[in-house]
């Protein structure tokens, strides 16, 4: 299962790059609708609450900011990291949130790009011992903005 997961993360950072290089390419040609404000205004207030509830450990909060059937993909202290939604979720539902433990943590997001009915933001959350850097791709699901994929790494401070 690990294999196949690390294959198709493999697959679809070759693709996520391959499409960046032609859209830079073409960008001229192609008409995209550019980021609007509403939408990025939409994705913080889901990411607000993605930080909130893994705070919280409110793991029905954290729920709702995810597209079922999501996947998570990337390292954490060095070692592979690949988990569906589910195993993610009951990990979270398991252990003693930061908001309990007393210790810091902070929610922070650098940049949001948005095109059409999709997005990615790059955000960063510091809790326990961990720096993790996150990639998530967004989209506009029954006019909500859903967490469709998750990618994460610890990042030594």
């Amino acid at each position: 299962m690990k294999r196949f997961l690390l294959i198709n993360l493999f697959i679809l950072n070759a693709c996520l790059l391959n499409a960046q290089q032609v859209g830079n390419k073409q960008s001229k040609n192609i008409n995209i609708m550019e980021n609007s404000k509403e939408d990025s205004l939409a994705i913080s207030q889901t990411l607000d609450n993605y930080f909130k509830a893994i705070y919280e450990g409110d793991v029905a909060l954290l729920s709702s900011t995810f597209n079922p059937g999501t996947l998570l993909f990337g390292d954490v202290k060095g070692q592979p990291y690949a988990k569906t939604l589910d195993v993610y979720l009951d990990g979270v539902k398991n252990r003693q949130s930061p908001k309990d433990s007393g210790k810091p943590f902070k929610g922070e997001i650098f940049n949001i790009n948005v095109i059409n009915s999709i997005a990615i933001a790059k955000v960063r959350v510091k809790m326990y011992e961990f720096n993790y850097h996150e990639l998530l791709s967004f989209h506009k699901i029954d006019n909500r903005w859903l967490i469709i994929n998750k990618m994460i790494t610890d990042v030594p401070e």
